[in-house]
């Protein structure tokens, strides 16, 4: 009975990490403490577009337009920068790539096909603040992201800085699963298993994170975005629409091995729940899992 109870108890701690509301992430558990990624990137881009809506307002455009397409000045940090459209379109200034300046760039489309000055300036008409989101180049990765960028009307013009939201792709997992088999084959479980709950270690990145659970008991011995959850035997786990993913990787690691599972859970960089695909491998008694996120 006591083991029941405490089984009870792991599945309601486990359930709440994944499908508690947003506005109440933040009381749920120490665990989500990943979720902050995103706000600080969000955080850091509003600091700097409310620099450069007082700029603007204070030494008009042409000034404003200058210093924001300037690559040594105060509004380029890293892979945050102010770019500035009118509402016709023209692009006035962008600290990335001022080649992009001096244009109407009403019909700009993201690597994804999509317009998003158009939806920015469509947006911008309704409210003089908001966010649009988009596939665009993270020149301090060179690969392409999710990016929000935040925008505030001045006049006929919209101020906007953006932030990249981390998202791993399926090869990243691959990548990060094939590392962790890898280091579990070299260093044996003891040590594999605490660098896996490392949450500043190098099995642990954004989004990303490895976890490993027991063929035959069902328990975690490790799992990155939540690492006091070791040792819980989440065998009857259930999703947020109800799916007993955890039963699922355990068949699919016995009968073959490897392959996907997908489910709904709480991205930990994003603090939302999303879909996910874990991959999974069987390594021993035990199976390990890296996924990765789709809106």
């Amino acid at each position: 009975m006591k083991r029941n109870r405490l089984g009870l108890l792991t599945l309601a701690v486990v359930s709440a990490l994944i499908a508690a509301p947003l506005a109440n992430a933040a009381e749920v558990t120490e665990a989500q403490h990943l979720g902050t990624i995103e706000r600080s990137e969000a955080k850091r881009a509003t600091a700097l577009l409310d620099s450069a809506v007082s700029y603007l307002q204070k030494n008009g455009p042409e000034k404003s337009f200058a210093a924001f397409n300037d690559h040594k000045g105060p509004f380029i940090d890293g892979a945050y920068y102010v770019f500035a459209v009118g509402t016709d379109g023209f692009m006035h200034a962008d600290g990335a790539a001022p080649a992009l300046a001096g244009k109407n760039q009403a019909q700009l489309r993201d690597a994804a096909g999509k317009p998003f000055i158009q939806d920015l300036l469509e947006l911008a008409q309704k409210s003089p603040t908001g966010t649009v989101e988009y596939r665009w180049l993270n020149r301090t990765t060179n690969h392409l992201e999710n990016k929000v960028s935040l925008y505030r009307k001045v006049g006929d013009t919209i101020l906007c800085v953006g932030y990249y939201t981390p998202r791993a792709t399926v090869e990243d997992a691959q990548d990060l699963l094939a590392k962790a088999v890898a280091f579990l084959k070299k260093w044996g479980g003891k040590t594999a298993f605490e660098a896996f709950n490392d949450p500043q270690g190098s099995f642990t990145h954004n989004d990303q994170y490895v976890f490993v659970i027991g063929i035959d008991d069902g328990e975690y011995r490790a799992t990155g975005a939540s690492p006091q959850l070791t040792g819980m035997n989440v065998r009857g786990l259930r999703d947020a629409t109800g799916k007993p993913l955890i039963e699922e990787m355990i068949t699919l690691a016995k009968e073959k091995g490897s392959g996907r599972v997908d489910y709904m859970w709480r991205n930990p960089a994003t603090n939302a729940v999303e879909a996910k695909h874990s991959l999974i491998q069987r390594e021993g008694d035990v199976l390990l899992g890296v996924g990765y996120y789709t809106k």
